[in-house]
């Protein structure tokens, strides 16, 4: 979320008591780490939902298994953190440092209204199994937020087109071409291999190929999150080092990302394995390769790409690729209505939650909207409770919707995580 740079003094906010901004600075930490959990059980489809399908992995081990390489992924790198948010919003300069006359209170309170923007988004997708983009309900809200805050010239829009618009069309394009090839590539390869023995082979794949999805996730989305708490820390004044992330943050974010994967997600994880392809494991392998080796590259060039358009990318390549295979459009296309109002819809809820701050003011405007997010995150896991899906019945046969249609008794909401 800052550029490459140096130390420099930042002033404290004076005109605020000290408490206002410290208060509200440990409000957005919370915040941040809320949407990182979310941007976890909402993205962990995106790494395992072709190997649960498969039956490469079983789902809780699937899910374990991400959970632990989405932590060891957060740690490899920092680019995506460093470059991230001064692509999109106005509220720093040139060399990273936030703009004097925001400073303290002001920037805190965009962040904010961003962040619940972005988790507000995550869980009405998720509610819907949709596999929507983390990465653009986050930018979306703090875009919505920072147009509140200073019209539009809070927003550079030359970096919304080059940073969101554009690979939001060329990564899902990009990835199921190379997920069409390499399904095509496998099965002429392994044609005359019998059926059984290619689908064992390709099983132990998935769990590769499946493996290294996971610690891409961990490169590029946990970063954001990094970034969002680094901006917050310099705009309060206790982080001067434009070119380093604290080691609290990353590990902090780090943790929340694992756990929210580790949840497992299954609402999506149901519509990106059995509800947009018929997929088989050499697929799946494909699928989760080229996903792979864009994610990784991405992360590499300090690209805040959207792992969720690759990977639906991927998976809908190798449906193509594979002859025969059947391809439900209907599916992808409720996709890619969500694609498309994902932003502006995330930047309405910031923009109306930076007002509604702004308007009661000060730390009592922000308990107010942090009391809205938390009822209506209540109520939107209540509703899901009504057609539960878990690791019981997550690859249950898709017969037109989300819920099964028929659900066995072990399917009812008991002790284990149903998200």
């Amino acid at each position: 979320m800052i550029l490459l740079g140096s130390t420099y003094a930042a002033p404290r906010d004076e005109a605020h008591p000290v408490t206002e901004p410290l208060f509200i600075l440990a409000i957005v930490i919370v915040t941040a780490l809320a949407f990182d959990f979310t941007n976890g059980f909402h993205d962990t489809a995106n790494a395992m939902a072709t190997s649960i399908a498969t039956g490469a992995l079983k789902p809780k081990v699937a899910v374990t298994l991400s959970a632990i390489l989405n932590l060891v992924g957060a740690f490899l790198s920092i680019e995506v953190a460093l470059t991230v948010s001064n692509k999109v919003v106005n509220i720093q300069g040139s060399n990273g440092e936030p703009l004097p006359q925001l400073m303290g209170t002001p920037i805190l309170t965009i962040v904010f209204a961003g962040l619940v923007g972005g988790i507000l988004w995550n869980l009405v997708t998720w509610l819907l199994g949709l596999p929507s983009s983390s990465s653009h309900a986050l930018f979306g809200g703090l875009i919505g937020a920072a147009i509140a805050a200073l019209g539009s010239t809070g927003v550079k829009w030359d970096g919304v087109i080059s940073s969101i618009v554009i690979p939001a069309v060329a990564a899902p394009v990009v990835a199921g071409l190379v997920a069409t090839v390499g399904t095509l590539l496998i099965y002429r390869i392994a044609s005359n291999v019998p059926d059984e023995r290619r689908e064992t082979g390709f099983r132990w794949g998935q769990i590769g190929s499946a493996s290294l999805v996971s610690l891409a996730h961990g490169t590029n989305d946990a970063q954001k999150t990094m970034g969002v708490i680094t901006l917050a820390l310099i705009a309060y004044g206790s982080w001067t080092n434009l070119e380093a992330i604290p080691w609290w943050v990353k590990t902090a974010c780090a943790l929340a990302i694992a756990a929210g994967t580790y949840i497992g997600g299954w609402r999506v994880i149901r519509t990106l394995g059995k509800g947009l392809v018929e997929i088989s494991s050499p697929q799946g392998m494909a699928a989760e390769a080229s996903s792979a080796a864009i994610i990784l590259s991405s992360s590499h060039l300090g690209m805040a790409l959207s792992t969720t358009h690759v990977a639906t990318g991927s998976i809908l390549g190798s449906g193509v690729g594979k002859k025969g295979a059947f391809v439900r459009w209907s599916v992808a296309g409720r996709m890619a209505v969500a694609w498309v109002i994902t932003l502006p819809a995330a930047a309405l809820v910031g923009a109306l939650c930076w007002f509604l701050a702004d308007v009661i003011g000060g730390v009592a405007g922000v308990l107010v909207v942090f009391a809205i997010l938390l009822a209506a995150a209540g109520y939107i896991f209540a509703r899901s409770r009504k057609n539960a899906i878990s690791h019981h019945n997550v690859n249950e046969e898709w017969e037109g919707g989300l819920t099964p249609a028929q659900r066995q008794a072990a399917d009812a909401p008991t002790a284990d995580a149903h998200v």
